[in-house]
């Protein structure tokens, strides 16, 4: 606004960054699909609205990506395969276009897991290769979502969407030491992403900070006449969100589930907790009943509902899939319509045991992850990483989120004595993201230092 930089000279430098990115060793591999002439397009278009003080958003100039998940003009729509995508896309997402109508500068498309079938972000097929976590480039960024956080974490952007269907969005933004938002189920549309899983997939940005992540939720989260399950939903506000303090709320913790997380890690959760108490907020003992179920649970749903939706592309392109994907897609066809009916039944009583805790409580604290970002091996860069119990403890606190619908968010606290991100997720009731965001700016204030990543773009230089 004041005129000292424009977004076209921002865009200049973004573009002489992505070219380093693609060459300096090892190679980040965040965007994997850029184009000069269209950033520059986009660039030149807001510097005008700028100079003829005529913005459209606070979004406006913005540099932002997307997950390679949606659909974006006039990239291809790959989804972290080798074969989908073919062509072009000709038609944005629904949140591509909100982001263009708002001024946004779409700086490309970012890498993921293929077909979101994991959570480390290793992708090793020759469109894709490994994303590296910009705190350290030996350790993964976390998935499926991999690109876009370690984008955010590497100062290329400051915004970036991804979807969230077992701690997608939540997983590499923790990893990588920046902000993630899984919006309510419904809340911002899917429309234009493939389809991976129906009921277990929200849409999130994953920011720099809190605050940018309720700009970017105030302008992506409302009805869209195109995606069904949000059509019902109440306005979203950002209510109380600037509150001097915490008084009045109520935090409910697990300890028993809080605590089964590395010792590192749980310190860092302990002492955030504390801070948060120390502004007024109340902590009340809450017991998660039947954790385990909805945990095995989610795991059928979304596994059967990938399954099912993929079954063409796993009887076509089998020999063209990752191994890891194969073989996630193998177990998935192992369960039957009885499990994915049990599963179901098993969401209704969640969402009811969750509608109780939520008459008591404001939200649910938990660490977001159980550890700090994995180590890359070499024989992930050729042959890539199937890791079971690596992806079951990932999704440990993420899970109930995903399998009920509640929206949840998670922010950098600190950081393990590796110099790795550690993260607290906060989860709260259905529509209620901006209790989440109250909660998520004080928590901001915890972390006494940002420690700069290794790997690092300063845009505004």
């Amino acid at each position: 606004r004041s005129g000292k930089l424009t977004p076209s000279q921002v865009a200049k430098n973004i573009i002489a960054m992505l070219e380093d990115c693609d060459k300096s060793t090892p190679p980040l591999r965040a965007i994997v699909q850029w184009d000069q002439e269209q950033i520059m397009l986009m660039a030149e278009a807001s510097t005008t609205r700028y100079r003829n003080k005529c913005t459209l958003s606070c979004l406006d100039g913005i540099p932002v990506c997307l997950k390679e998940e949606f659909k974006v003009v006039p990239y291809h729509h790959r989804v972290g395969t080798v074969y989908l995508g073919t062509q072009p896309e000709t038609e944005d997402a629904t949140v591509a276009k909100k982001l263009r109508e708002a001024g946004a500068i779409i700086i490309g498309v970012s890498n993921m897991h293929e077909l979101g079938t994991g959570t480390t972000g290793c992708n090793p097929n020759r469109y894709h290769k490994i994303p590296r976590n910009p705190y350290n480039p030996n350790h993964f960024t976390g998935g499926s979502s991999s690109g876009s956080a370690a984008a955010v974490a590497a100062g290329l952007c400051p915004v970036a969407i991804g979807t969230d269907g077992g701690g997608s969005v939540r997983i590499p933004a923790s990893f990588c030491g920046v902000v993630g938002l899984k919006g309510t189920f419904g809340r911002i549309s899917c429309h234009g992403s493939l389809p991976l899983s129906y009921s277990t997939v929200s849409v999130g940005p994953i920011c720099t900070s809190v605050a940018d992540a309720a700009i970017v939720y105030s302008i992506l989260a409302e009805p869209d006449q195109l995606y069904p399950y949000g059509l019902k939903q109440p306005k979203a506000t950002l209510s109380d969100m600037c509150a001097p303090d915490l008084k009045g709320l109520k935090l409910g913790v697990d300890w028993t589930f809080f605590k089964a997380c590395d010792a590192e890690v749980l310190s860092a959760c302990e002492k955030a907790v504390k801070h948060l108490q120390s502004l007024g907020a109340s902590v009340v003992e809450v017991s998660l009943p039947e954790i385990e179920e909805a945990r095995v649970a989610h795991v059928i749903c979304i596994l059967s509902e990938m399954r099912d939706f993929l079954q063409p592309d796993f009887n076509k392109h089998f020999h063209e899939m990752n191994l890891e994907t194969r073989a996630s897609l193998a177990l998935a066809s192992q369960f039957t319509a009885l499990d994915y009916i049990k599963a179901n039944r098993q969401r209704t009583r969640s969402m009811r045991f969750l509608q109780e805790i939520f008459s008591t409580v404001n939200c649910i604290l938990t660490p977001a992850l159980p550890c700090t970002a994995p180590r890359i091996y070499e024989s992930d860069l050729l042959t890539g990483s199937s890791d079971m119990s690596f992806t079951v403890r990932s999704m440990r606190f993420m899970q109930l989120g995903n399998f009920t619908g509640i929206p949840g968010l998670v922010v950098p606290i600190g950081y393990s004595t590796a110099g790795l991100p550690i993260s607290l997720q906060v989860m709260a009731k259905w529509w209620d993201e901006a209790v989440l965001l109250r909660i998520g700016l004080k928590l901001e204030q915890f972390r006494d230092q940002t420690k700069k990543p290794s790997i690092y773009y300063d845009i505004l230089a």
